[in-house]
């Protein structure tokens, strides 16, 4: 079975150290990683969704995000 997970970051600025240190503590577990925001005329907004594909410890993982930001999980 897939999962994916979806994070959705308010403010990527601030965001990012927190959720590369925990993405890299899951990196074994994590077979996929995309990072989505939208791009204003002349910069990037600082909102964004990640998606990552979980192989493994899907609920360890989404407790631990979920501590931080909104997630949500599909399966398939």
């Amino acid at each position: 079975m897939t999962t994916i997970i979806g994070i959705k970051l308010e403010n990527r600025a601030s965001d990012a150290i927190k959720l590369q240190e925990i993405l890299t503590l899951y990196g074994c577990e994590i077979q996929t990683r995309i990072g989505l925001h939208p791009i204003g005329e002349y910069k990037c907004n600082n909102y964004g969704i990640i998606l990552i594909e979980v192989i493994s410890k899907v609920n360890e993982i989404y407790d631990e995000l979920s501590k931080y930001w909104q997630v949500q999980t599909m399966k398939f």
